[in-house]
């Protein structure tokens, strides 16, 4: 698959794959152990100029394409589900809505800080009740004077309890159905009213922390509104589509770091006198993971490129997001079994990418949901 990358983009690769495993391996089932958000690697990433790969230089960022942002997701989840899915969170969801729907001021302000690692960003968009109906909010914002006041709760938020800016949907208008859905520029530090009430643990993923918020008449200045009132909707949709081809990255690197190591013990293992790789369903097994990683690859990769190319995505997103996501379980447990009893200890890593795997099926729409998108984008 490297043939195919343009030069810059194989050094970005080389440069963080490099990072990942001198920096990130040798503390990844550390920072899980201690559910411990590793604000040290997210530093280290800022001064790699990584926290804002697809975002314009003249907000700080990079200057990059989707595809090299993908590529650096998806080594940071060959190695720690955790730090890739708080850096894919960070970039496709908090930084890429200011770049798109943002003033000049606004991206100044908010954009800058994100692209340049000054700090994380969130997205909350997740609410208790909404589950895959992700319209269905009670979380509202009513205009009093200049002011926008906020009130409500939000779920399921990544990085909500590091961030520097969190963007808010709420709704503005409750008879317009999704036209009445607005997107608001919190700031965690500064703005009375917001509160981090839960940090939650999780099955997987415990180094990227997942938070519950509450808004509590934060009141806001009419210039944190992003974009027109009553975008809200139509932006959550576009932001979405990126937020898919991320987590398919993410699930793609997944499923190559347990794919290694699972290769790499089946070599090194024997039993009756030879290495495990040369038993037939060993050898398969690996075989299949490759292919279903490769497989995972090809489908982000397309839909990346796609999305440079200013085509329609919709689709493509949601294929590679499905079966990346699938790819990433499948090939997780699957390295587990390979390994065997080892394979269920902390001591090595196949139990890690497989509780991480498991998240991707379900955030930015599960798998259900994909099937009915990549339905309807096919005319069913």
């Amino acid at each position: 698959m490297a043939v195919d990358l343009p030069d810059e983009h194989r050094m970005i690769r080389e440069t963080v794959r490099d990072f990942c495993e001198t920096e990130i391996e040798p503390i990844a089932q550390e920072i899980e152990d201690e559910h411990r958000f590793p604000a040290e690697i997210f530093e280290q990433l800022a001064e790699l100029d990584m926290l804002g790969v697809p975002i314009a230089e003249e907000y700080g960022g990079l200057g990059g394409d989707t595809l090299m942002y993908s590529l650096v997701a998806e080594e940071l989840g060959r190695i720690s589900g955790s730090i890739g899915l708080s850096y894919v969170a960070h970039t496709s969801l908090a930084s890429k809505p200011i770049e798109r729907f943002g003033t000049d001021a606004q991206k100044d302000r908010w954009l800058r800080p994100l692209a340049e690692g000054e700090y994380l960003g969130g997205w909350a968009l997740t609410e208790p009740e909404s589950g895959s109906d992700a319209s269905d909010m009670t979380t509202t914002a009513r205009k009093d004077g200049d002011e926008w006041v906020l009130n409500g709760t939000k779920q399921f938020i990544t990085n909500a309890s590091e961030a520097g800016s969190i963007l808010v949907k709420a709704v503005t208008d409750s008879e317009a159905g999704t036209d009445g859905i607005s997107t608001f520029i919190v700031d965690p530090d500064s703005d009375d009213g917001f509160e981090v009430t839960t940090v939650w643990e999780k099955m997987g993923l415990n180094a990227s922390p997942t938070c519950e918020i509450a808004l509590d008449d934060v009141r806001l200045p009419a210039d944190r509104l992003l974009g027109a009132e009553g975008d809200g909707w139509e932006q959550t949709k576009e932001t979405v589509d990126g937020g898919r081809i991320s987590i398919a990255a993410l699930s793609t690197g997944l499923a190559q770091g347990a794919y290694e190591h699972a290769k790499s013990y089946s070599k090194e293992r024997e039993q009756f006198g030879q290495p495990i790789c040369e038993f037939d369903a060993v050898r398969d097994t690996i075989v299949d993971m490759h292919r279903k990683t490769e497989r995972a690859r090809l489908l982000t990769r397309q839909a990346a490129r796609k999305d440079d190319r200013g085509e329609p995505v919709t689709k493509d997103a949601a294929l590679a997001k499905l079966d990346a996501s699938e790819a990433a379980r499948e090939v997780a447990e699957d390295a587990v079994q390979v390994l065997g009893g080892y394979g269920y200890t902390t001591d090595f890593a196949p139990q890690r990418f497989y509780r991480d795997a498991k998240l991707m099926e379900i955030g930015e729409g599960t798998s259900e949901i994909q099937h009915v998108v990549i339905g309807r984008e096919l005319g069913l």
